[in-house]
């Protein structure tokens, strides 16, 4: 095991979160909260496995009562808001919005989407936040972690959304990796128009980023390498503050920034933790399908440190 990733249990461990697993029976997810239960990582609560079946559970009516709640016009009456709350990943949902536990994993039968939009349905985003997004954590064998955002959930993003992606990454990055955030808000080499026109995109969304966090370094728009090497940056910006030492890359577009995950993945051996939805009013993780049981493991201590205050 890396040290980031035993760094991450261990701080976990400190914690002592409850966190809901949407797809408890899968053998994965199975395997997984034994492996957190036997370290005290967190306490896992799995729901649609042998521990707890949503139909069944004392919890069920008052999960109801919060989707109809929340939004009326999804539920039809009462009886359609029972069913709709037996449902494993809105009832996992509904525990944490009630409080039942801290934070949820799902993504390993569940689409991103459909995680999103259930979460978006029983939790919600964070106040004076604009919208919700999502972020890998990219851990590399020197155990160098990157943020990649967004690569899940925002498909076309202007430059309001990009500020508002960056911020969210940089408020969860010293929670999850324990650092300081610095940004580098990325553009394409290219000479082309469609390059030409997305510059001031990205230039205005540095500047909007500027205002929400002033104290948060970032530079934008930069290509990769002036955001990841010190020496190109120091050879074609050098009075930028960020030095080549971004740890934060914000993507352009979501298709960007999936083909750089996967191809960072694949040829760089790096392992993507997540995604991670971010600007949530709580803490919610949408795995990959083919996620394995260390990733699980992972992302479920992630998300521990996600949730509450962020002193730890």
């Amino acid at each position: 095991m890396s040290e980031f990733r035993a760094m991450l249990i261990k701080r976990a461990k400190a914690r002592q979160v409850r966190i809901a697993f949407a797809e408890g029976d899968d053998p994965r997810v199975q395997e997984a909260a034994a492996r957190l239960r036997s370290s005290g990582a967190v306490e896992p609560i799995l729901v649609g496995g042998p521990e707890t079946n949503p139909a069944a559970h004392p919890r069920l009516k008052e999960v109801a009562e919060l989707l109809r709640a929340r939004n009326p016009e999804r539920v039809r009456d009462g009886i359609d808001a029972l069913d709709q709350a037996s449902d494993p990943l809105r009832f996992a949902l509904g525990l944490v919005a009630l409080g039942g536990a801290e934070g949820c994993v799902a993504g390993v039968d569940y689409a991103t989407s459909d995680i999103l939009q259930a979460t978006l349905w029983a939790i919600g985003i964070r106040a004076g936040v604009e919208l919700a997004s999502a972020a890998h954590y990219l851990v590399f064998a020197d155990d160098r972690v990157l943020t990649f955002t967004d690569c899940a959930v925002v498909v076309s993003p202007d430059a309001t959304t990009l500020a508002q992606i960056a911020l969210a990454a940089a408020v969860d990055r010293p929670r999850v990796v324990g650092d300081t955030p610095r940004v580098a808000f990325l553009t394409p080499r290219a000479e082309t128009p469609e390059a030409e026109a997305l510059a001031p995109e990205v230039r205005r969304a540095m500047e909007l980023f500027h205002d929400l966090a002033p104290g948060i370094l970032a530079a934008g728009p930069v290509e990769a390498d002036v955001a990841l090497v010190p020496e190109i940056a120091n050879r074609r910006t050098p009075l930028s503050s960020l030095g080549g030492r971004a740890n934060i890359l914000v993507f352009p577009s979501l298709e960007v920034g999936s083909i750089a995950c996967q191809l960072v993945q694949r040829l760089a051996g790096a392992q993507a933790l997540g995604p991670v939805l971010q600007g949530l009013a709580k803490p919610v993780s949408a795995l990959s399908r083919d996620a394995s049981v260390d990733d699980i493991v992972d992302v479920a201590a992630m998300v521990a440190l996600l949730s509450g205050s962020a002193s730890t």
